[in-house]
C-alpha cells in the first residue's frame, strides 16, 4: 500500500502527485532545521489488540493438548476412510477398522494425557494456598504484638544511651 492509496486518492493524476509532494507549493520548509513536517497519514491498524481473558496454558499441558489433537484428526480420517472402503468393498476394509480401533484407544490415552498432565502441573506448579481469614487476622496480630515490642525495646535503648535510667527529667 503506497502513500496515495493510504491518504484515500486514487494514485494517478495530479491530484495524487501534489498530494504526494506536499501540496501546490511542495513541501513546507517554515518548520525548525528545515525537516519537512505533514500530516500523519490517518489509517485504521489491521487489528487491535485486547488483553487475553483467560491465562496460557502452561507449555508441557499445551503440548500435550497439540499432540491429543493430531492424534485425535488422524483418527477420524483414518475412520471416514474406513467407512468409504467398507462402502466400496475394498481389500483395505478389514485393515482400516483395526488401524480405527487402535487409533481410537491411542486419542483416548492422548486426552487422558492432557487431563493428566493439566492435574500434574497444577499440584507442582498452579495451587496457590490462601489461608483462612482466622489464621490471616491471627498473623496480623502477631505481626502488630512484635511490632510493638520492637517499638518498645528501641524507646527503652534511646533512654539507656542518653544515660537517662528512666528518668523523665534531668537534674
Amino acid at each position: 500500500m503506497d502513500t496515495a492509496e493510504r491518504r484515500g486518492t486514487s494514485g494517478t493524476g495530479a491530484a495524487a502527485r501534489t498530494a504526494a509532494r506536499g501540496g501546490p507549493q511542495g513541501p513546507d520548509r517554515d518548520t525548525a532545521a528545515g525537516v519537512e513536517q505533514r500530516d500523519a497519514p490517518s489509517y485504521r491498524p489491521l487489528w487491535v489488540e485486547e488483553p487475553a481473558r483467560r491465562r496460557r496454558l502452561p507449555d508441557p499441558v499445551r503440548t500435550a493438548a497439540v499432540r491429543a489433537v493430531l492424534i485425535i484428526a488422524v483418527t477420524l480420517i483414518q475412520a471416514v476412510i474406513a467407512v468409504l472402503c467398507t462402502l466400496a468393498d475394498s481389500w483395505l476394509a478389514f485393515p482400516m477398522v483395526l488401524s480405527s480401533v487402535a487409533s481410537a484407544v491411542v486419542a483416548t490415552w492422548g486426552a487422558l494425557d492432557v487431563w493428566v498432565t493439566r492435574q500434574v502441573w497444577n499440584q507442582r506448579y498452579g495451587v496457590v494456598s490462601t489461608p483462612a481469614s482466622t489464621a490471616r487476622a491471627l498473623r496480623r496480630e502477631r505481626r502488630a504484638a512484635r511490632r510493638r515490642a520492637r517499638s518498645a525495646e528501641r524507646a527503652q535503648e534511646r533512654i539507656r544511651r542518653r544515660g537517662g535510667a528512666g528518668q523523665l527529667s534531668h537534674p
